[in-house]
Formats: structure tokens, C-alpha cells, sequence
């Protein structure tokens, strides 16, 4: 279980502000996922034969898409075929 302090202090090492009356929610969605991840340690994953593995995505499929003229022809500022955008950091 994690406590409220807990939660501030990963905020904190994270350096995100998390508002003081959302770290109770944030409190119960992160004992949510640890609970679900002490579910997922008693499956007896030694009984999955490789076989019962698939992929539940789709395959990739190459399919035509914007020419690049196109494509920059929106953006405000572009620059030796990018988009150019403000300076983060």
C-alpha cells in the first residue's frame, strides 16, 4: 500500500505538482494498480505453452498518406521540409 506522503514524495522526485485535494485519488489509483500487479504475480505463468501466445494487434499496413508539400502546407513556420517549432526548454 502507498500512503499519501508516498505519493507526495514521488510527485516531488518526479517534479510534478500534484494538488493537495487530488493526492487521495492519486493515493487509491496507485493501491489500485500495485493490487492489480499482485494479481498478475499468482498467475502460474509455467502452464502458458508458447502456442497460447498471439498478437492481438493488427498487422502493420503500409497505406498512401500526405504528400509531404501537403503536409506543411498548414503549419505556421516550417524549415528544410519540418515543422519548426518554439523552443522548449
Amino acid at each position: 500500500m502507498v500512503s499519501e506522503n508516498e505519493v507526495e514524495g514521488i510527485a516531488r522526485l518526479a517534479d510534478i505538482t500534484i494538488e493537495k485535494d487530488k493526492i487521495a485519488g492519486f493515493t487509491d489509483q496507485f493501491n489500485n494498480i500495485l493490487e492489480y500487479f499482485d494479481i498478475l504475480d499468482t498467475v502460474d505463468s509455467e502452464e502458458i505453452e508458447e502456442g497460447d501466445l498471439y498478437n492481438v494487434l493488427r498487422e502493420d499496413e503500409i497505406i498512401p498518406s500526405l504528400p509531404q508539400e501537403e503536409a506543411l502546407s498548414t503549419p505556421g513556420e516550417t524549415e528544410e521540409g519540418y515543422i519548426k517549432a518554439p523552443k522548449v526548454m
